[in-house]
């Protein structure tokens, strides 16, 4: 199935709000039924994205959704890479846009902007974990901001019947590794 793009239109950035959140889940709950860039296997309702939400935002991190109009047309957050704290200089990412909206630079923006927010906030590393390596877009985009390889884990996800690599990139914010970490 071809789905046509959604003309675009102007589209905001800004910090995700409690209004944002049907529109994240509706997002999100594609991707995971019909992708790969998840490993979950059942979409969480919109009480569970809530949860998640606050946690991420009550932790101080950023999430983000780019809007064209009242409609949500993607979404981006930064969160702890691991828990332990020697960790704690380093996030990950996620990125998700709306299928109607790919491939009119919603990802770029929003990932440009979580980038830019996190290295405000003094972190040194920022890692992708991205589901399968046929991700191409996902992939394009994070080398397109300056990740590079970090390496691949071959077959370690089961979904749609099928094997999933989770491929893994890394980009250095700020002075990355050239200076101690501060907390």
């Amino acid at each position: 199935m071809t789905i046509k793009p959604a003309p675009l239109g102007p589209l905001t950035l800004g910090d995700c709000t409690a209004r944002d959140l049907p529109g994240v889940q509706a997002i999100y709950a594609e991707a995971v039924r019909t992708g790969t860039a998840s490993f979950e296997l059942d979409p969480p309702d919109l009480d569970e994205m809530r949860g998640r939400w606050e946690k991420v935002t009550g932790a101080g991190f950023p999430w983000l959704v780019a809007r064209a109009g009242d409609r949500v047309a993607g979404y981006a957050y930064a969160n702890t890479y691991r828990p332990r704290p020697a960790y704690r200089g380093t996030v990950e990412n996620s990125v998700y846009v709306d299928e109607a909206f790919r491939g009119q630079g919603v990802g770029r923006a929003l990932l440009g902007q979580l980038l830019a927010r996190c290295e405000a906030a003094g972190f040194r590393q920022m890692v992708a974990v991205i589901g399968d390596s046929q991700n191409l877009g996902s992939i394009a985009l994070h080398r397109a901001l300056g990740f590079e390889d970090a390496g691949v884990l071959r077959s370690v996800g089961w979904k749609h019947g099928r094997w999933l690599d989770s491929v893994q990139m890394q980009k250095p914010l700020g002075p990355g590794d050239t200076a101690p970490f501060e907390a």
